[in-house]
């Protein structure tokens, strides 16, 4: 099946849409677990089905060090290694490799670092992190950017945005020359993947608004806006996602990188967001705190000890049709791995759950009364 989406409805710029891969159709908005090493920690695929989720992210990064793109490829790809049959992202490991800090320098050629596992040394350049993702075989295959650290200088966000441009052109030309047999050495295990340029530029709308302008210009299946959620006020993230959606075209999804509460995800869609992922779901369930509809709680208070009601009466996940809080607090307290997984089930289901509401309220025209009632809650 060839790489394709279709908005089928919108109110004001929401909207909801089907993006079709290589391995099935997704319903967007989407949010995507994230399962780093190949797996989402404290919970089985059949769980994952079962809540909802359409597509995983994995990481490029932590899957190129161990166990290794080239015997992932000879296993016939990340499909058919780790036993699922939906589609994937795998995102380029870039923000991985730049949060190691003194374990790693940049230049114009790509980042050289030193493995966190065993310090290795390695060089992640555009291209060499484009044959990575095509011999993992992800449906979704994203370009490697620099993801600087914030708070910086204008003249140093721009200086990163423009090479995550220059690295973006590379990373095309490579993934197009590896869809033409013209790589030798690498393995395409997936001949559907497509590939997402990121746009950058910090908090500097001009900046946002010049890549958003030059990535499309390269000319990608899809498009994710990068460097967010790294602290900045919600309401200037809201103001650069905004800004930026508004460059990107209409007929490709749009991919908001790293983010975030629930309250992000809805005020994203309203500004014409078509994909998420976050890692709050699960290592925020692994910590004790639970998303519900009537806002956060943490299962690890003490009033909670002699609470024998479900952490959501609104929830319909198994943790909630089972089992307590008063129950759930005790095995958070006594160390018990089924607390990270009856927790990490919950807010999975959680999430996936408003993923869904979301799109139901825009096939209804009534995702802005949705919105509000969401956020008033």
């Amino acid at each position: 099946m060839s790489f394709a989406f279709r908005v089928t409805h919108t109110e004001g710029r929401a909207r909801a849409g089907i993006l079709s891969t290589a391995h099935g159709d997704i319903e967007t908005p989407a949010f995507m677990p994230v399962g780093t090493q190949g797996a989402v920690k404290g919970v089985t695929h059949r769980d994952l089905e079962a809540s909802g989720a359409q597509i995983l992210l994995s990481n490029t990064y932590h899957l190129y060090l161990r166990p290794g793109d080239d015997l992932i490829a000879r296993r016939g790809g990340l499909h058919r290694f780790i036993g699922w049959t939906k589609p994937i992202l795998t995102d380029s490991g870039g923000y991985q490799v730049f949060s190691l800090a003194d374990r790693r320098t940049i230049n114009e050629e790509g980042a050289r670092f030193r493995s966190h596992l065993d310090g290795s040394e390695h060089l992640l350049t555009p291209e060499k992190a484009t044959d990575i993702q095509s011999q993992l075989g992800s449906d979704i295959a994203m370009v490697f950017d620099e993801c600087l650290a914030l708070p910086a200088d204008a003249a140093a966000v721009r200086a990163s945005m423009e090479r995550t441009l220059r690295w973006a052109c590379r990373a095309r030309d490579r993934f197009l020359a590896l869809r033409d047999g013209l790589v030798p050495g690498v393995i395409s295990t997936n001949p559907g993947q497509a590939q997402f340029g990121i746009v950058q530029g910090g908090v500097q709308p001009d900046l946002r608004e010049e890549s958003a302008k030059h990535t499309v210009d390269v000319g990608f299946d899809g498009y994710a806006i990068g460097g967010l959620s790294v602290g900045e006020p919600p309401d200037v993230m809201y103001d650069i996602v905004s800004r930026t959606t508004a460059c990107l075209p209409g007929d490709r999804p749009r991919y908001l990188m790293g983010v975030g509460t629930p309250e992000d995800i809805v005020e994203a869609v309203a500004r014409g967001v078509d994909m998420f992922d976050c890692v709050l779901t699960t290592r925020n369930a692994r910590n004790g705190q639970l998303f519900t509809s009537q806002g956060r709680i943490n299962i690890k208070n003490a009033p909670y000890a002699e609470d024998d009601g479900p952490i959501d009466p609104s929830c319909a996940c198994y943790t909630c049709r089972t089992f307590s809080r008063a129950y759930l607090r005790h095995l958070y307290a006594a160390n018990e791995i089924n607390a990270a997984t009856l927790n990490t089930l919950h807010n999975l289901h959680f999430y996936l759950d408003t993923l869904r509401r979301i799109r139901e309220s825009l096939r209804f025209g009534r995702f802005e009364t949705f919105r509000h009632e969401f956020l008033r809650h």
